[in-house]
């Protein structure tokens, strides 16, 4: 570790005062105003030799004091960019600018950040601010600047560990991966990752379909997982509680390593575990974890872009691919051992081009295992195209409103909520619907005001409507449901649409509206997302006629009268096909596939096409099966 620090000072001239980590990246300080303004390129010669990311800061000694800071940024930035926050991060001598529109506070190839740098010496970034105000945001980046000693000894520890062993020709290397979670099943996603000198957990989700018992859970307590705190990171493909729902307790008990991540699925993540301590509350029953545990999850991350390489231990390097699933969700490319064997953990993939994502990759530098989900993977899974399914949703909907009844949408709060919140908005703004009130209820509209902080991880269309102020996501036809009255005014009202989580029934506002909604048969429930094994949502979708469901003072007996229809079309996950041809169009082309994420029979039935169509082994492990990829 010392060696690599020691060699970048020693290329550079005699004003480098300091060199540290951040994470993989490395960060050197200067005093020397010149070479601050000027020394890039001697920088740039540095990283082209030893191939790391190298970043050049100012000392705090010499930086402009914040006021002064601030005066000139308001100065070189016109009005119309709309600046509505300055974040000052002093210990690394960094700030954010949040603006409206942050292309006009960059400037013509970035000359307006240049000139704040060379007048301020302090390093810039530029984030768009959220169309809708969004506390949880708010509540993240406080987070992670209000402490900034410990985040910057935080990372640092993480790079001399990382550099620790530092040698790109080592080659005794082995690889297995070890099936935590999701083995043919959908729940509880968590595998374990291990080389000789590494351990890394690829999610840590929880079985949302099962309110107790072991089946919740991954096995965290088996001989592989040992001691938390000897598991170097924890990398979350996105922000679904069955891939995220245990990480904060990871923290409970102790662990304090890195977790890695998009931003959007940082923020994500963090409102649904919010909300599912505050679920257990109003259950009266003690939560997994507090809100607290959250909060060291948000301090211990690192969010990484699309397409950035990272090492995460001495051994593993990472890089996240677009999946296509919900905003922020990613395929981890594992490169280990420099080169010697390359994982795609694919997670929750989509595709196929949806109104919210494009298609999610399957273009890799190199690939030898795939990791493959099966939601959707069996024969009997083939979705019907998207556009034969909307005019299915239009139809119904068209049925139920002239009928004089309501429309209860349950959602998952990410990802396919606000595919349905688009494809309902352009329904009744166009016309094709009737002029109804659309309701959302529940955490949809926090979640939708994360969508609007991060544009550029949404499709082409979305982005550009966002960017010339015409954002679905603010449009007068949507209503937000906050308040026990505001529900009593949708019940007691007319014909309306409901979009409300969550998308199992399994607790969630969609309950409450099953509740009033499921005894006249006017009414329309329609399951356009996965229903697991066990769910309320599953029994119901499956036929049901009676339910018993609990009150505030006893259980009541429901009895469901309401139109139940079932749209597969919809889906954030790959259908069959979707699947197949993810596979077949890869490149280049895995020697090894695994299938998890899956009912049994789905998970098989997709393994035995894969073989045929590809002639790679494929492999569907049980939960608890180690597999060696090397």
């Amino acid at each position: 570790m010392g060696d690599i620090l020691k060699s970048i000072k020693e290329e550079l001239p005699k004003v480098i005062s300091d060199a540290a980590f951040e994470g993989a990246n490395i960060v050197l300080y200067t005093a020397d105003k010149e070479f601050f303004k000027n020394g890039e390129g001697k920088v740039k010669e540095c990283v082209d030799k030893i191939k790391k990311r190298i970043e050049l800061r100012a000392e705090t000694a010499i930086l402009a004091s914040e006021e002064e800071t601030e005066k000139t940024i308001r100065a070189l930035v016109p009005e119309e960019a709309e600046i509505t926050n300055i974040i000052f991060d002093v210990q690394r001598s960094s700030l954010i600018i949040e603006a409206k529109k942050p292309g006009l506070v960059i400037g013509k190839q970035g000359s307006i950040l240049s000139d704040v740098k060379k007048s301020t010496m302090w390093t810039a970034a530029v984030r768009r601010s959220p169309t809708i105000p969004s506390k949880i945001t708010e509540k993240i980046r406080s987070v992670l600047y209000a402490n900034n000693t410990y985040r910057r000894k935080f990372l640092n520890d993480i790079g001399k560990k990382i550099y620790a062993d530092w040698n790109p020709e080592k080659k005794d290397i082995w690889v297995r991966i070890t099936v935590l979670g999701s083995g043919r099943q959908v729940g509880r996603s968590c595998f374990l990752l291990q080389t000789p000198t590494s351990k890394v957990l690829l999610d840590c989700g929880i079985n949302p379909a099962i309110t107790e018992g072991s089946e919740r859970f991954p096995y965290l307590n088996v001989a592989e997982v040992g001691d938390l705190n000897s598991i170097d990171a924890v990398i979350l493909s996105h922000a679904h509680l069955d891939h995220s729902g245990l990480i904060p307790y990871l923290y409970k008990m102790g662990f304090r390593g890195p977790v890695y991540m998009t931003e959007p699925t940082r923020d994500i993540a963090a409102l649904l575990q919010l909300d599912f301590v505050g679920v257990a509350y109003k259950q009266a029953a003690t939560p997994l974890y507090k809100a607290e545990d959250v909060r060291e999850m948000v301090r211990h991350s690192i969010a990484l872009d699309y397409g950035e390489v990272t090492d995460v231990t001495p051994d593993i390097r990472i890089t996240l691919y677009n999946a296509g699933h919900v905003l922020g969700s990613a395929q981890v490319h594992i490169n280990i051992g420099n080169g010697l064997h390359n994982l795609v953990y694919g997670a929750d993939t989509k595709y196929a081009k949806t109104r919210l994502l494009d298609p999610a990759s399957n273009h890799f530098p190199r690939i030898e295992t795939l990791m493959i989900e099966s939601t959707y993977g069996s024969k009997d899974q083939i979705l019907p195209p998207r556009q034969e399914t909307e005019e299915k949703f239009i139809e119904l909907a068209k049925e139920t409103i002239a009928r004089g009844g309501k429309i209860l949408l349950p959602e998952l709060g990410l990802g396919h909520a606000q595919e349905t919140v688009l494809r309902v908005e352009e329904a009744v703004r166009t016309g094709i619907l009737p002029k109804v009130p659309v309701y959302l209820d529940g955490m949809i509209w926090d979640i939708n005001a994360i969508h609007t902080a991060y544009p550029d991880f949404l499709s082409a269309s979305v982005k550009n409507q966002i960017f010339q102020d015409n954002n679905p996501f603010v449009s007068e036809i949507i209503k937000r449901v906050g308040s026990p009255l505001e529900r009593k005014e949708v019940v007691e009202g007319g014909p309306c649409i409901v979009i409300a989580t969550s998308g199992m029934l399994v607790g969630g506002a969609s309950v409450e509206y099953l509740r009033h909604f499921a005894d006249n048969p006017k009414n329309l429930i329609i399951f356009g997302c996965y229903q697991a094994i066990g769910s309320l949502g599953r029994q119901v979708q499956e036929g049901v006629k009676e339910i018993q469901m609990d009150s505030d003072y006893n259980h009541e007996r429901i009895e469901i009268k309401m139109q139940v229809e079932t749209l597969n079309g919809l889906s954030a996950h790959s259908g069959r096909n979707e699947l197949l041809q993810y596979v077949s169009r890869m490149i280049p082309k895995p020697k090894k596939i695994l299938i998890n994420h899956g009912e049994v029979s789905r998970c098989l039935d997709l393994a035995s096409t894969l073989y045929k169509m590809t002639r790679s082994e494929t492999v569907v492990p049980r939960n608890l099966e180690t597999i060696r990829l090397k």
